[in-house]
């Protein structure tokens, strides 16, 4: 693997994460221009190599693994995965009992990175999860993921209504889901009343 390939990969990485590469370096605790082009370069123009540590942080701050970003670095087309709008994500027909995509109107995109995962995407619409995901947002959900306290997650109730919320208290009787925008209230939602949720693991532009 060449340098050239890792800054590549680098910036695939701050794209798939809806940031730019100084944004994505700011995430991972670093200064804001590690990423620049000029710093890609050594004084002789020799390609520099990108840090195990720089590395480390980066892939941690956006949470991504090393067998992602070395799929983002070998440029591979990765699997399909099933793409929904979120609109259409709380009408009957588009996923089972657990939270998997099923009948038609599906589309289908690629994402490197998630070969042997069940995943599946949705895109963003309206203003509802600013300003943590926009409108035109893809955020990728895996449905076998375990799920923890602070988790992003989407979640559908039985009647239909689907949330994009950070997942909050947990008891046996009810579930708190922290809303993303400011402007929305947190929720406490009896457990019968939720269909399924699954966990939120990376957003792209």
């Amino acid at each position: 693997m060449r340098p050239a390939a890792i800054w590549s990969a680098i910036d695939a990485l701050a794209e798939r994460n809806g940031l730019s590469p100084s944004g994505l370096a700011r995430r991972a605790g670093l200064d804001a221009t590690s990423f620049n082009k000029s710093k890609r370069r050594a004084p002789d123009g020799s390609p520099r190599w990108l840090s195990t540590e720089s590395l480390m942080k980066t892939l941690d701050a956006v949470g991504a693994t090393m067998d992602e970003f070395i799929a983002l670095a070998e440029n591979r087309p990765g699997p399909f995965a099933p793409l929904l709008g979120f609109a259409k994500a709380g009408n009957d027909g588009y996923f089972d009992a657990d939270g998997f995509p099923a009948g038609d109107g599906w589309e289908e995109i690629r994402f490197p990175g998630l070969e042997g995962q069940n995943v599946y995407a949705l895109q963003i619409t309206g203003d509802s999860m600013e300003p943590v995901y926009r409108a035109g947002d893809r955020i990728v959900i895996d449905p076998e993921a375990e799920l923890r306290r602070g988790d992003r997650v989407v979640a559908r109730t039985t009647d239909g209504e689907v949330l994009a919320k950070q997942l909050g208290r947990r008891t046996a009787r009810s579930v708190e889901l922290l809303s993303l925008n400011p402007d929305y209230a947190p929720r406490q939602i009896p457990r019968q009343h939720i269909a399924w949720m699954a966990r939120i693991l990376w957003a792209s532009q």
